[in-house]
């Protein structure tokens, strides 16, 4: 398993919209293939702007291939917009893992 990681941060009064991107792409990573997980974090203080993104995957390969997604592509540039800066998307190995069963 792969984890893609990336930090943003959030221009003055975009958050609501930034989340409300996120929120709609979340159905559409459903159907990604080798798609696991997605975390939004946002910074410990109340009025942080610093949003950590982290999305697991089967594969690296699976990871990839969301790239090339239209709509992953088009919400990803949405995200995009409403910040100020965000570093590049690192790839990361998932060592270990655990999520409550549902």
């Amino acid at each position: 398993m792969v984890a893609r990681v990336t930090h943003y941060r959030v221009r003055p009064g975009k958050l609501d919209e930034f989340t409300a991107a996120v929120q709609s792409l979340t159905s559409a990573m459903d159907k990604l293939k080798g798609f696991r997980v997605l975390l939004i974090l946002r910074g410990d203080e109340a009025a942080s702007q610093e949003v950590t993104a982290i999305s697991t995957w089967d594969s690296i390969a699976d990871m990839k291939d969301s790239d090339s997604d239209s709509f992953y592509y088009h919400v990803v540039s949405k995200l995009i917009g409403c910040c100020e800066s965000f570093s590049p998307m690192h790839e990361q190995e998932v060592m270990v893992s655990k999520f409550a069963n549902c």
